[in-house]
C-alpha cells in the first residue's frame, strides 16, 4: 500500500530509541524526510548515517525554553507534513507517593511542552491546510495502570487538549490524533518491571513474565507493528480519521471501547 510520504517532511520528537525511534525508521523507509529531536547526539547521528540526505537533527530537550523557536527555523519556509508529538515519562509512582513537586514536574515533562509547541506550529499548518499531528500517550488514558499516577492525569489533559484541537483544524485538513501504545518491548517499561520487582521480591526477569501473561496475546507489543499503525495515521491516506485515541495493547484494555 503507497502512503504517500515519498518527500513528504516529519518532525519525530523522541527519536533516539523505543517507540519514536521506531516511528522515525519507518517514516524514511516509505521515503519520507524526517527532522530526528532527541536529547542523546549520538543516537540522532546512527540515525543520520542510517538515512544519509533524509534526516536532519536536533540534539535538544523539548523541555526547555525556547525548543519551539529552534523546530520552528529548522523547518524554514518548507511545508511541514506532520509531527510525532513523543516523550518521556515521569517516575512510576502510586497517587499517594507524589507530592506537589511531583505534580509540578509531570506537568512540565507531559503537558506544557506539547501544548506549546502545537501553539507555536499551528499557523504553519494553517497556512498550509494540511498536517498531521499524532501524540504518543499511553493506554493508561482509557484505562490506569498501577503505579503511573503521574503518567495517567497528564496524559489525560494531552488527550482532552488533542480532541479540542481537532476540531478547530478539522475544516482546515489538518488532523490530531492520540496513539495509545500498552506495554511493548522497550527501555520505558523497564521501570515499571523494577518497580514490580521490587514490590513483590522477585527477579526483574519474573516481573517481565508477569507483565507478558497478562496481555490477552501473552507477549509484549513489538515496536515496528506500533510504527507501522503511527505511520498510517501521520500518512495523506489516513485524513478522515482525526481526534480519535486509538490504542494498541495486545487486548489489555477491558473496556468495549478500548
Amino acid at each position: 500500500m503507497d502512503l504517500g510520504l515519498h518527500d513528504r517532511l516529519f518532525v519525530v520528537t523522541g527519536a533516539t530509541s523505543g517507540l519514536g525511534r521506531a516511528i522515525a525508521e519507518r517514516l524514511l523507509s516509505e521515503g519520507a524526510r524526517v527532522i530526528a529531536v532527541g536529547r542523546r547526539i549520538e543516537l540522532l547521528k546512527t540515525l543520520e548515517k542510517e538515512f544519509p540526505a533524509m534526516v536532519e537533527i536536533i540534539p535538544a530537550d523539548t523541555t526547555s525554553a525556547g525548543f519551539s523557536d529552534i523546530l520552528i527555523k529548522q523547518v524554514g519556509n518548507r511545508q511541514l507534513d506532520g509531527i510525532l508529538v513523543n516523550g518521556g515519562g515521569p517516575p512510576a509512582k502510586a497517587a499517594l507517593e507524589t507530592n506537589i513537586h511531583d505534580w509540578d514536574q509531570a506537568y512540565s515533562l507531559l503537558l506544557r511542552w506539547k501544548v506549546e509547541l502545537v501553539l507555536a506550529l499551528a499557523p504553519m499548518f494553517k497556512q498550509k491546510k494540511y498536517g498531521r499531528i499524532l501524540f504518543l500517550e499511553s493506554t493508561s488514558v482509557k484505562q490506569p495502570i498501577e503505579h503511573l499516577a503521574l503518567s495517567t492525569s497528564l496524559r489525560l489533559a494531552v488527550v482532552g487538549f488533542a480532541k479540542t484541537v481537532s476540531t478547530e483544524f478539522a475544516h482546515l485538513g489538518v488532523t490530531v490524533n492520540v496513539i495509545a501504545p500498552g506495554s511493548h518491548d522497550t527501555k520505558a517499561l523497564e521501570r515499571l518491571f523494577a518497580r514490580k520487582s521490587e514490590d513483590m521480591g522477585i527477579t526483574i526477569q519474573e516481573a517481565k513474565t508477569i507483565f507478558e501473561k497478562s496481555i490477552p496475546v501473552q507477549r509484549l507489543g513489538d515496536p515496528h507493528e506500533f510504527a507501522a499503525l503511527a505511520t498510517f495515521l501521520l500518512s495523506p491516506v489516513s485524513g478522515f480519521i482525526t481526534g480519535q485515541t486509538i490504542s494498541m495493547d495486545g487486548g489489555s484494555i477491558k473496556g468495549i471501547f478500548g
